[in-house]
């Protein structure tokens, strides 16, 4: 059966399936912009896994919707196909052979949308909004996982309507990042919390915070031979943390640097310091994207330390990000995050 099942390719004229495109927000970089975006904050970018041919780009908004493009060779977008919650859609991830897309919401259900039949199901319960979904294959066994504002973290098998683990957190789930075997979750009140999943999901180890103040990202980076071996933390205060789960020498090895601030150097000229509200590594690279809420993105290389890109600022704040599987394309989305007044919503490739 083809992608999106027999309705696939809708949409007429020049007005997608989603309604019609804006055409007067900011784009300095002249970057593809995506086309009929979504209606209100865009949330969470996620695109399709390498089992998949071609590329496909979801992105999860506070419209409380999940759309799907698929993105062609020359950077153009098509509308595919949208399932909607009842609140706002605050993650979303694809499964590993790329048939599903599962979303986390805050009308505290996640579901599983099977794109061949072009349906969702719920498949998750929490007693708060789900801030992150991420989707686990082991040799053993398959599950999404779901980080929670209630302060539980829960795996499920998506045949089953109760979950086959609940792990309780000292605190609500603001972030989660997942590379087999290994499980990162930054919560509220500054908490850190790495989880190792070979066999079944157990804690491994609780870590002091290297960032003074609230988490707000977190992305997992692999070493040389592809293994997960720490992870990149950003906070609200332009700052991001890169930590190694076991270094050689933890003091030399683990390090934070300063990110999406301008204006003023010192005491006389205050700075401006912005959140940083995504983090995506390089596949093929390993370097970093950071995204803030200053309107620009930046690459970066945590080896040797060094910045190698600073975007152009756009108009408004950046709100998520992401790379395609073999690192060709960054997504980005820029949106209203509540840190400024004024809104457009617009997702850009580059």
């Amino acid at each position: 059966m083809s992608l999106f099942g027999a309705s696939s390719g809708f949409g007429t004229g020049g007005t997608g399936v989603f309604g019609s495109t804006t055409t007067d927000s900011h784009n300095p970089m002249k970057d593809v912009e995506v086309t009929s975006p979504p209606d209100d904050s865009i949330s969470c970018l996620a695109f399709s896994p390498p089992t998949m041919p071609g590329n496909f780009l979801i992105g999860g908004s506070w419209a409380n919707d999940v759309r799907c493009w698929e993105v062609q060779d020359n950077g153009q977008t098509v509308p595919k196909a949208q399932q909607m919650h009842t609140g706002p859609v605050l993650d979303a991830c694809w499964s590993d052979d790329g048939s599903k897309v599962f979303t986390a919401s805050c009308d505290k259900t996640a579901k599983m949308w099977d794109l061949n039949s072009n349906q969702a199901i719920q498949i998750a319960q929490h007693d708060g909004p789900i801030k992150a979904i991420h989707w686990i294959k082991a040799p053993n066994y398959s599950c999404v996982m779901t980080g929670s504002w209630d302060k539980t973290l829960k795996f499920w098998d998506t045949r089953s309507p109760n979950p086959m683990m609940s792990l309780q957190m000292p605190e609500r789930c603001y972030c989660a990042d997942v590379v087999y075997p290994m499980a990162v979750v930054a919560t509220a009140e500054r908490g850190l919390i790495v989880y190792q999943l070979e066999n079944q999901p157990s804690e491994f180890r609780r870590i002091d915070s290297p960032l003074k103040h609230q988490h707000r990202c977190v992305a997992i980076f692999k070493d040389k031979q592809n293994k997960p071996t720490g992870f990149a933390l950003g906070s609200i205060e332009g700052r991001v943390a890169i930590h190694y789960i076991n270094p050689p020498n933890p003091a030399k090895d683990n390090f934070t640097f300063k990110c999406h601030r301008s204006n003023g150097t010192n005491t006389t000229t205050p700075q401006d310091i912005y959140a940083v509200n995504a983090i995506a590594f390089h596949p093929v690279h390993g370097t970093l994207a950071t995204v803030g809420s200053d309107g620009r993105f930046s690459f970066w290389d945590k080896d040797a330390r060094t910045k190698l890109k600073t975007s152009e600022q756009l108009d408004q704040p950046i709100t998520a990000c992401c790379f395609n599987h073999n690192g060709n394309i960054f997504a980005y989305a820029s949106s209203y995050d509540w840190s400024k007044v004024g809104a457009h919503n617009t997702l850009h490739l580059r």
